[in-house]
């Protein structure tokens, strides 16, 4: 990874609507403070292998290369990033929309939402690798 200690990282699921949508918010938000990147891309896939656990495809995940946060975890330091962060980065998510017909239906939604919620975790990254 040549973006350590630079570009904090948002992993989310990019076959997932509501996720799709949700990454669309953070990216707008963050305005060029975080890379998002999707769980099944060439790049979220090296991200899963190299630096998260099995855990890693139910949550979307923010890593700031210090700490790895997973789900509800995740929440407060990327509004921290978003808020208090000076650096803003020249990448443009891209997102690899795969969402099949019925990620958009209102129990899917109500499902990641739960989801979102329900899982939460922690991963410290300065003792890995």
């Amino acid at each position: 990874m040549n973006q350590k200690d630079k570009t904090p990282v948002m992993v989310y699921d990019n076959q997932c609507y509501v996720c799709i949508k949700f990454a669309k918010i953070i990216s707008f938000f963050s305005k060029g403070k975080i890379m998002i990147i999707g769980h099944y891309s060439a790049m979220g896939q090296t991200i899963r292998e190299d630096l998260l656990d099995e855990s890693a495809l139910k949550m979307f995940w923010f890593i700031d290369w210090k700490s790895a946060y997973g789900g509800r975890a995740a929440l407060l330091p990327m509004i921290k990033t978003i808020i208090f962060s000076k650096n803003q980065y020249s990448h443009l998510m891209n997102t690899n929309e795969m969402c099949g017909e019925k990620c958009n239906a209102v129990s899917a939604v109500f499902f990641r939402s739960v989801s979102l919620l329900s899982n939460s975790k922690k991963i410290d990254l300065s003792k890995s690798k």
